[in-house]
């Protein structure tokens, strides 16, 4: 008799962290897309972030769209340590790595446009290369938010990093209000279903430049 194939688990996010850089010159910065997406999610489920020292992080928990019990990390150690927080919490709550899913911004993706993963390198990105180092592992969610690359200029071009340290213009920050929107539906749809099907969902997915 054939045996039946293994059913695949379901990878439930149980703590959410946003990528970012600490200081308020850094506030609505493209780099940054991943706090906001955080302080968003805050929000949407009323969880108040406070300044943990312990995790060097501003944290909070609740309860998601599920009535799960969530856990909310912005790291403070600036973008490049970020991984030292994500290892500090996960090891007090005693979570595996496959549980954290990590926000943070693509410069790769157009502006509008999500990207869920189970697992992947870094990308050249800073705050996840210190995420990969500090929990041994790439083998976590993460959703990566499109933030566009600016025009006409090489991948090393010092306006590379204008581009990703600066602020969306106000027409942009319309569109990222309704991605931040997208975000929060996604991750709920992860929260009740598994990552897995919010990637199917989600990931060809684009926000429209036309502001309605």
């Amino acid at each position: 008799m054939k045996e039946a194939a293994p059913q695949a688990v379901l990878v439930i996010p149980q703590l959410i962290v946003g990528l970012g850089n600490p200081e308020p010159k850094y506030n609505r910065t493209r780099h940054n897309i991943g706090f906001a997406a955080v302080d968003a999610l805050a929000k949407a489920w009323q969880i108040s972030l406070v300044e943990n020292r312990k995790f060097q992080a501003e944290f909070g928990e609740g309860v998601g769209s599920q009535r799960h019990k969530i856990r909310l990390l912005k790291p403070l150690t600036y973008m490049n340590l970020s991984g030292q927080a994500m290892r500090a919490a996960i090891d007090w709550y005693k979570l595996p790595p496959e549980s954290v899913l990590t926000i943070y911004d693509d410069m790769d993706l157009p502006l509008g446009k999500l990207r869920l993963r189970l697992s992947g390198s870094a990308g050249g990105h800073n705050g996840m290369k210190s995420a990969i180092a500090h929990l041994g592992t790439d083998k976590f969610p993460r959703l990566r938010i499109g933030i566009g690359k600016p025009q006409g200029v090489s991948a090393n071009d010092k306006d590379t990093i204008s581009h990703v340290l600066g602020k969306f213009s106000g027409e942009e920050s319309e569109l990222i209000d309704r991605v931040l929107k997208l975000v929060i539906e996604a991750i709920e749809v992860s929260q009740k279903e598994g990552v897995e099907k919010a990637m199917s969902l989600y990931n060809n997915r684009t926000v429209s430049e036309t502001i309605e």
